[in-house]
């Protein structure tokens, strides 16, 4: 079973996520960030990984605790349910359109946290939620994962369709990297460990 239950309280959010990495996309996402809501279904839906979510935080300021929390919690997870990763792909990458935006995501589950943005936005926000925060929910999500993370903006002008490119690309590589090889016995490492 790979699956993780992880919690994260702090002065500023409380957050509680189960995660199935063998899962169909099944999701119940709620946090005060609707747009990070909107994402984090884009994750589930094109990952094939169910998540049930449910994230508070102090947002009368800004986004940024409620976002970068989800995304440590998140990446805390995806470290939990994959174990001790025997079996599984590691890597994965997806190039995915949106209309006029795409996106490029390219990860792999190395042990090692890196994140690669190259990233632009045309404004600096998409309804209520700031583009920036992209960047800082992937930071926290490959550091806390643990996983090498490329994410790229190819083309896009809308702010919405390039942040939703990224995320359903996202899903995409997750979806091919923790999957199961069943020609591989152990881990996917000349190391032996990742």
């Amino acid at each position: 079973m790979r699956e993780a239950h992880v919690e994260r309280s702090t002065k500023e959010t409380a957050v509680a996520l189960d995660l199935d990495l063998d899962g169909t996309g099944v999701h119940t996402i709620s946090t005060p960030v609707p747009f990070l809501n909107h994402l984090l279904a884009q994750v589930a839906t094109h990952g094939l990984v169910d998540i049930n979510l449910r994230a508070t935080g102090e947002t009368a300021i800004d986004d940024h605790h409620t976002v970068e929390d989800v995304g440590i919690v998140l990446g805390q997870a995806l470290r939990q349910a994959l174990g001790d990763s025997r079996g599984i792909a590691r890597y994965g990458s997806a190039i995915v359109p949106l209309d006029e935006a795409l996106a490029l995501v390219a990860v792999d589950l190395s042990g090692r946290a890196y994140l690669a943005y190259d990233v632009s936005f045309r404004t600096a926000r998409t309804g209520g939620f700031e583009t920036s925060l992209v960047e800082d929910f992937l930071r926290a999500f490959a550091t806390n994962g643990r996983l090498t993370l490329h994410a790229r903006m190819v083309a896009g002008r809308s702010s919405h369709h390039i942040a939703e490119a990224l995320f359903k690309a996202l899903g995409r590589a997750l979806c091919q990297a923790v999957a199961a090889d069943p020609r591989r016995e152990g881990v996917p490492s000349t190391k032996g460990a990742l």
